[in-house]
Protein backbone atom coordinates (compact mmCIF):
# COMPACT_ATOMS: atom_id res chain seq x y z
CA UNK A 1 0.00 0.00 0.00
CA UNK A 2 2.52 2.63 1.20
CA UNK A 3 6.25 2.08 1.14
CA UNK A 4 8.85 4.69 2.07
CA UNK A 5 12.32 3.64 0.95
CA UNK A 6 15.33 5.60 2.24
CA UNK A 7 13.25 8.79 2.10
CA UNK A 8 15.12 12.06 2.51
CA UNK A 9 13.29 15.34 2.85
CA UNK A 10 14.12 18.87 3.89
CA UNK A 11 12.64 22.30 3.28
CA UNK A 12 16.15 23.50 2.53
CA UNK A 13 19.31 21.77 1.35
CA UNK A 14 21.25 22.41 4.54
CA UNK A 15 18.86 20.76 6.97
CA UNK A 16 17.06 17.45 6.41
CA UNK A 17 13.88 16.75 8.33
CA UNK A 18 14.00 13.06 7.37
CA UNK A 19 17.04 11.01 6.41
CA UNK A 20 16.86 7.44 5.10
CA UNK A 21 13.33 7.03 6.46
CA UNK A 22 11.76 3.59 5.89
CA UNK A 23 8.15 2.66 6.58
CA UNK A 24 5.51 0.24 5.30
CA UNK A 25 1.78 0.65 5.84
CA UNK A 26 -0.90 -1.77 4.61
CA UNK A 27 -4.60 -1.80 3.86
CA UNK A 28 -6.92 -3.15 6.53
CA UNK A 29 -5.51 -0.91 9.26
CA UNK A 30 -6.30 2.37 10.97
CA UNK A 31 -2.92 3.89 11.80
CA UNK A 32 -2.39 6.51 14.47
CA UNK A 33 0.60 8.71 13.61
CA UNK A 34 1.87 10.26 16.82
CA UNK A 35 4.58 12.81 17.43
CA UNK A 36 5.30 16.06 19.16
CA UNK A 37 4.50 19.37 17.48
CA UNK A 38 7.19 19.96 14.91
CA UNK A 39 8.18 16.29 14.71
CA UNK A 40 7.32 16.14 11.01
CA UNK A 41 3.94 14.39 11.05
CA UNK A 42 2.34 16.76 8.55
CA UNK A 43 5.38 16.67 6.29
CA UNK A 44 5.38 12.88 6.30
CA UNK A 45 1.70 12.78 5.35
CA UNK A 46 2.26 15.33 2.57
CA UNK A 47 5.00 13.12 1.13
CA UNK A 48 2.54 10.22 1.06
CA UNK A 49 -0.08 12.39 -0.66
CA UNK A 50 2.37 13.71 -3.24
CA UNK A 51 2.06 17.28 -1.99
CA UNK A 52 5.78 17.66 -1.29
CA UNK A 53 8.61 15.81 -2.97
CA UNK A 54 11.51 13.94 -1.37
CA UNK A 55 15.06 15.03 -2.04
CA UNK A 56 16.13 11.40 -2.05
CA UNK A 57 14.59 7.96 -1.87
CA UNK A 58 10.99 7.25 -2.79
CA UNK A 59 7.45 7.17 -1.48
CA UNK A 60 5.35 4.54 -3.26
CA UNK A 61 1.55 4.32 -2.87
CA UNK A 62 -0.32 1.47 -4.54
CA UNK A 63 2.63 0.99 -6.84
CA UNK A 64 2.73 4.65 -7.92
CA UNK A 65 5.51 7.08 -7.15
CA UNK A 66 3.64 9.67 -5.08
CA UNK A 67 5.76 12.54 -6.41
CA UNK A 68 4.55 11.83 -9.98
CA UNK A 69 0.94 12.64 -8.95
CA UNK A 70 -0.57 10.48 -11.68
CA UNK A 71 -4.39 10.68 -12.04
CA UNK A 72 -4.86 7.03 -11.05
CA UNK A 73 -2.88 7.74 -7.88
CA UNK A 74 -4.78 10.93 -7.00
CA UNK A 75 -8.27 9.52 -7.51
CA UNK A 76 -7.68 6.73 -4.98
CA UNK A 77 -6.50 8.84 -2.04
CA UNK A 78 -7.95 11.72 -0.10
CA UNK A 79 -5.99 14.03 2.16
CA UNK A 80 -7.60 16.19 4.85
CA UNK A 81 -5.16 18.88 6.00
CA UNK A 82 -5.13 20.39 9.47
CA UNK A 83 -6.26 23.76 8.13
CA UNK A 84 -9.22 23.67 5.75
CA UNK A 85 -10.52 26.40 3.46
CA UNK A 86 -13.83 25.74 1.74
CA UNK A 87 -15.24 27.68 -1.22
CA UNK A 88 -18.40 29.83 -1.22
CA UNK A 89 -20.58 26.90 -2.27
CA UNK A 90 -23.32 24.89 -0.61
CA UNK A 91 -22.64 21.24 0.22
CA UNK A 92 -24.48 20.24 -2.97
CA UNK A 93 -22.41 22.64 -5.06
CA UNK A 94 -19.20 21.39 -3.49
CA UNK A 95 -20.05 17.78 -4.25
CA UNK A 96 -21.06 18.59 -7.82
CA UNK A 97 -17.76 20.37 -8.47
CA UNK A 98 -15.34 18.10 -6.58
CA UNK A 99 -16.96 14.68 -6.15
CA UNK A 100 -16.56 13.90 -9.86
CA UNK A 101 -12.79 13.51 -9.38
CA UNK A 102 -13.39 10.36 -7.31
CA UNK A 103 -14.93 7.46 -9.29
CA UNK A 104 -16.37 5.76 -6.20
CA UNK A 105 -17.80 8.90 -4.59
CA UNK A 106 -21.04 8.18 -2.70
CA UNK A 107 -23.39 11.18 -2.56
CA UNK A 108 -25.76 9.48 -0.14
CA UNK A 109 -22.99 8.73 2.34
CA UNK A 110 -21.76 12.35 2.19
CA UNK A 111 -25.13 13.84 3.10
CA UNK A 112 -25.75 11.13 5.67
CA UNK A 113 -22.49 12.06 7.39
CA UNK A 114 -23.40 15.75 7.36
CA UNK A 115 -26.70 14.89 9.04
CA UNK A 116 -24.89 12.86 11.71
CA UNK A 117 -22.50 15.76 12.26
CA UNK A 118 -25.42 18.20 12.40
CA UNK A 119 -23.97 20.37 9.62
CA UNK A 120 -26.46 22.48 7.61
CA UNK A 121 -26.46 21.66 3.90
CA UNK A 122 -28.08 24.85 2.64
CA UNK A 123 -25.47 27.36 3.88
CA UNK A 124 -22.33 28.51 2.11
CA UNK A 125 -19.49 26.34 3.33
CA UNK A 126 -17.19 29.35 3.60
CA UNK A 127 -19.58 30.86 6.17
CA UNK A 128 -19.53 27.82 8.46
CA UNK A 129 -17.43 27.71 11.63
CA UNK A 130 -14.00 26.07 11.46
CA UNK A 131 -15.31 23.00 13.31
CA UNK A 132 -18.21 22.60 10.89
CA UNK A 133 -15.91 23.01 7.90
CA UNK A 134 -13.71 20.28 9.34
CA UNK A 135 -16.76 18.01 9.59
CA UNK A 136 -17.62 18.70 5.93
CA UNK A 137 -14.12 17.62 4.87
CA UNK A 138 -14.26 14.50 7.01
CA UNK A 139 -17.64 13.57 5.52
CA UNK A 140 -16.34 14.25 2.01
CA UNK A 141 -13.22 12.16 2.62
CA UNK A 142 -15.26 9.20 3.82
CA UNK A 143 -17.65 9.51 0.85
CA UNK A 144 -14.80 9.35 -1.69
CA UNK A 145 -14.36 5.65 -0.84
CA UNK A 146 -10.68 5.91 -1.69
CA UNK A 147 -8.42 3.07 -0.59
CA UNK A 148 -6.22 5.60 1.24
CA UNK A 149 -7.65 8.24 3.56
CA UNK A 150 -5.13 10.55 5.24
CA UNK A 151 -6.18 12.95 7.99
CA UNK A 152 -3.90 15.51 9.60
CA UNK A 153 -5.11 16.53 13.08
CA UNK A 154 -8.77 15.94 12.12
CA UNK A 155 -10.10 16.49 15.65
CA UNK A 156 -8.65 19.99 15.98
CA UNK A 157 -11.61 22.34 16.10
CA UNK A 158 -14.09 19.65 17.13
CA UNK A 159 -15.87 19.81 20.47
CA UNK A 160 -16.04 16.76 22.74
CA UNK A 161 -19.38 15.38 21.41
CA UNK A 162 -18.11 15.80 17.84
CA UNK A 163 -14.92 13.91 18.67
CA UNK A 164 -17.04 11.01 19.89
CA UNK A 165 -19.04 11.16 16.65
CA UNK A 166 -15.82 11.28 14.66
CA UNK A 167 -14.55 8.05 16.21
CA UNK A 168 -17.86 6.28 15.56
CA UNK A 169 -18.06 7.49 11.95
CA UNK A 170 -14.49 6.49 11.10
CA UNK A 171 -14.94 3.07 12.68
CA UNK A 172 -18.12 2.53 10.67
CA UNK A 173 -16.48 3.67 7.42
CA UNK A 174 -13.45 1.42 7.78
CA UNK A 175 -13.16 -1.70 5.60
CA UNK A 176 -10.47 -4.30 4.98
CA UNK A 177 -9.80 -2.67 1.61
CA UNK A 178 -9.02 0.71 3.10
CA UNK A 179 -6.01 2.21 4.83
CA UNK A 180 -6.72 5.13 7.15
CA UNK A 181 -3.92 7.25 8.61
CA UNK A 182 -4.72 9.76 11.33
CA UNK A 183 -2.10 12.07 12.79
CA UNK A 184 -2.55 13.81 16.10
CA UNK A 185 -0.67 15.18 19.06
CA UNK A 186 -3.85 14.76 21.13
CA UNK A 187 -3.27 11.09 21.83
CA UNK A 188 -6.53 10.42 23.65
CA UNK A 189 -8.54 11.44 20.58
CA UNK A 190 -7.46 8.19 18.89
CA UNK A 191 -8.17 5.98 21.87
CA UNK A 192 -10.30 2.95 20.91
CA UNK A 193 -10.15 3.87 17.22
CA UNK A 194 -6.73 2.92 15.84
CA UNK A 195 -5.27 -0.58 15.67
CA UNK A 196 -1.64 0.33 14.94
CA UNK A 197 0.61 3.01 16.43
CA UNK A 198 3.29 4.78 14.40
CA UNK A 199 5.50 7.19 16.35
CA UNK A 200 7.85 9.67 14.76
CA UNK A 201 10.47 11.16 17.07
CA UNK A 202 13.86 12.77 16.56
CA UNK A 203 13.49 12.47 12.76
CA UNK A 204 12.93 8.72 12.90
CA UNK A 205 10.08 6.23 12.93
CA UNK A 206 10.75 4.78 16.36
CA UNK A 207 7.65 2.59 16.57
CA UNK A 208 5.29 0.87 14.12
CA UNK A 209 3.39 -1.78 16.04
CA UNK A 210 -0.17 -3.01 16.36
CA UNK A 211 -1.90 -2.56 19.71
CA UNK A 212 -2.02 -6.35 19.96
CA UNK A 213 1.75 -6.63 19.55
CA UNK A 214 2.27 -3.92 22.15
CA UNK A 215 -0.06 -5.46 24.75
CA UNK A 216 1.58 -8.86 24.24
CA UNK A 217 4.97 -7.49 25.25
CA UNK A 218 4.27 -4.81 27.86
CA UNK A 219 1.66 -4.13 30.51
CA UNK A 220 0.27 -0.81 31.70
CA UNK A 221 -0.74 -0.31 35.32
CA UNK A 222 -1.39 2.28 38.02
CA UNK A 223 -0.54 1.67 41.67
CA UNK A 224 0.07 3.60 44.87
CA UNK A 225 3.72 2.57 44.69
CA UNK A 226 5.62 1.15 41.74
CA UNK A 227 7.06 -2.34 42.01
CA UNK A 228 10.70 -2.58 41.02
CA UNK A 229 10.60 -5.68 38.86
CA UNK A 230 10.50 -5.32 35.09
CA UNK A 231 9.60 -1.63 34.95
CA UNK A 232 10.56 0.04 31.69
CA UNK A 233 9.05 3.45 32.40
CA UNK A 234 7.15 5.18 35.18
CA UNK A 235 5.66 8.57 35.91
CA UNK A 236 4.10 9.93 39.07
CA UNK A 237 0.55 11.32 39.09
CA UNK A 238 -1.81 12.66 41.75
CA UNK A 239 -3.34 9.17 41.93
CA UNK A 240 -0.20 7.09 42.20
CA UNK A 241 2.41 5.85 39.75
CA UNK A 242 1.69 4.89 36.15
CA UNK A 243 4.05 2.22 34.90
CA UNK A 244 4.98 0.32 31.76
CA UNK A 245 6.41 -3.09 32.59
CA UNK A 246 7.55 -6.22 30.81
CA UNK A 247 4.57 -8.55 30.43
CA UNK A 248 6.23 -11.61 31.94
CA UNK A 249 2.97 -13.12 33.19
CA UNK A 250 1.28 -12.82 29.77
CA UNK A 251 -1.50 -10.73 31.23
CA UNK A 252 -3.57 -8.31 29.18
CA UNK A 253 -3.92 -4.59 29.74
CA UNK A 254 -5.37 -1.89 27.52
CA UNK A 255 -2.64 0.10 25.81
CA UNK A 256 -2.37 3.51 27.44
CA UNK A 257 -1.30 5.47 24.37
CA UNK A 258 -0.66 8.66 26.29
CA UNK A 259 1.67 6.89 28.71
CA UNK A 260 3.34 5.05 25.83
CA UNK A 261 3.81 8.31 23.94
CA UNK A 262 5.26 9.99 27.03
CA UNK A 263 7.69 7.12 27.53
CA UNK A 264 8.93 7.36 23.95
CA UNK A 265 9.21 11.14 23.76
CA UNK A 266 10.76 11.56 27.22
CA UNK A 267 13.98 9.97 26.01
CA UNK A 268 13.15 6.59 27.53
CA UNK A 269 14.70 4.19 25.02
CA UNK A 270 13.93 1.14 27.16
CA UNK A 271 10.33 0.90 25.89
CA UNK A 272 11.09 1.26 22.18
CA UNK A 273 14.11 -1.02 22.38
CA UNK A 274 12.05 -3.72 24.09
CA UNK A 275 9.12 -3.40 21.68
CA UNK A 276 11.39 -3.46 18.63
Amino acid sequence: MIKLSNLNFGYNKKSLLFKNLNLELKVGHIYGLLGKNGAGKSTLLKNMAGLVFPTGGQCSVNGYNAADRQPAFLQDLFFIPEEVYLPPLTARGFVDSSGQFYPKFDHAVFFEMLTEFDVPTDKMLSKLSFGQQKKVMIAFGIATNTSLLIMDEPTNGLDIPSKVQFRKIIAAAFTDNRCIIISTHQVRDLDSLIDTVVVIHDQEIVLNKSLEEISDKIIFSTAAHANKGGILYQEATDFGVNTISINNAENYSKVDMELLFNAITNKSKAVTEYLN
